[in-house]
């Protein structure tokens, strides 16, 4: 796998539709993608003292992480919308080999900082609700 670019990594906001259409949430600086898994542990007395897993079991989960300067798109609106309503939208990551990841997320942390003198920082945590593809 070749070396990307981390400007390469992107989150997108679907507007809503049935088919949605993505935006780009603007001033992004970092964005952190983690892929979970709870294992289900069938471990038993013939199991030779090894651990074993049940392949396919247990929950699994994506979990997306960023931050940036607040530059009040209307991604970044609508991101505020959703954190305030809990509603669920369909986000899509995008990432400079082409690749991407689809599904639909929860914004679980919304927050803002900034000093008198500088600029709005915002970080946004988001996690998925049901199956994230990759596309």
């Amino acid at each position: 796998m070749a070396a990307e670019r981390g400007s390469a990594f992107l989150l997108k906001i679907g507007d809503g539709s049935a088919t949605p259409i993505f935006s780009t949430v603007a001033g992004l600086k970092t964005t952190q993608l983690s892929i979970n898994g709870d294992a289900v542990v069938i471990t038993n007395k013939g199991s030779g003292g090894w651990r074993e897993l049940l392949s396919g079991a247990g929950v699994r989960s994506v979990s997306v992480a960023a931050s940036g300067i607040f530059t009040g798109s209307v991604a970044e609106t609508q991101v505020k919308s959703l954190a305030l309503t809990g509603a669920l939208e369909s986000y899509q990551l995008s990432f400079e080999s082409g690749e991407q990841m689809q599904g639909e997320f929860l914004v679980t942390r919304l927050e803002y900082a900034g000093d008198f003198n500088g600029e709005r920082n915002y970080t946004i945590a988001l996690e998925s609700s049901g199956e994230v593809v990759a596309l």
